[in-house]
């Protein structure tokens, strides 16, 4: 069910002494993180005097300001006239999104965990390969390491749990599901999540202007490769890597 004004939400709370926070649902849903996105640009677009940073997450925009120059109560009026201009759960989402298409490794030695995510789905490795690979999922947000997207929402058959035990560590550019989505490694570490796939795209570039390569809002497609080829691209910073703008 899309959680709405009805719902109770959205929810403006204080976070801290310098930060607020808009949540636009308590269940992950496409139209919740579509108003996360779009109420954080709106929010830059705003320049309101005192706020010094915003995020977005899952279902929230953060905020945060200087408390000595900007007030509690004045930032949440601002912030409740924003809430109240339109319906964000139908916002459009922000501009300069881009659809990036990632070669990718699925199965095999590089990503061994596809045949039991295969099974929890209930799918053949196969078919889960193009499931997997016909899906094109939206950044949700970016979080746990630099650069890391969280990637949704997948069909309904990938709603599989994470695993009960964590994996010692999965590399760099690992490409994991669980819960209807899909998580692409920018770090090497222990996980929950099932290794599913693998890639060579290097999503933290600290030595950039743009350090995080994949932005909220962007969408990603995940292209089928073999590993010869993606050994091939790992001199590429993008991993083979491919984008262009969004309408």
């Amino acid at each position: 069910m899309t959680q709405g004004p009805s719902d109770g939400f959205p929810v403006i709370r204080t976070a801290g002494v310098d930060g607020m926070l808009v949540t636009f649902g308590n269940t992950l849903t496409e139209p919740a993180n579509r108003a996360a996105l779009a109420f954080r640009e709106a929010v830059e677009a705003a320049t309101w005097d005192g706020v010094e940073e915003t995020s977005s997450s899952l279902l929230s925009t953060y905020l945060r300001f200087d408390p000595l120059h900007l007030s509690h109560d004045t930032l949440m009026a601002q912030l409740e006239a924003l809430v109240q201009r339109q319906d964000w759960y139908a916002a459009d989402l922000p501009a300069g999104r881009r659809l990036w298409r990632i070669p990718t490794v699925f199965g095999t030695s590089l990503a061994p965990e596809l045949r039991q995510a295969a099974q929890a789905a209930g799918m053949s490795e196969e078919d889960a390969i193009t499931s997997l690979s016909e899906a094109r999922v939206r950044v949700q947000t970016i979080g746990f390491a630099p650069g890391q997207p969280y990637l949704g929402e997948l069909p309904e058959a990938w709603d599989i749990p994470r695993q009960s035990q964590l994996s010692d560590r999965i590399p760099e550019g690992a490409l994991a599901v669980a819960i209807r989505q899909l998580v692409l490694f920018s770090v090497s570490t222990p996980t929950g999540w099932q290794h599913v796939g693998q890639t060579a795209i290097r999503l933290f570039q600290p030595e950039t202007d743009e350090p995080f390569l994949l932005r909220p809002g962007d969408e990603v497609q995940f292209v089928p490769t073999d590993p010869e080829t993606l050994d091939t691209m790992r001199r590429d910073p993008h991993g083979g890597a491919t984008n262009e703008r969004l309408p």
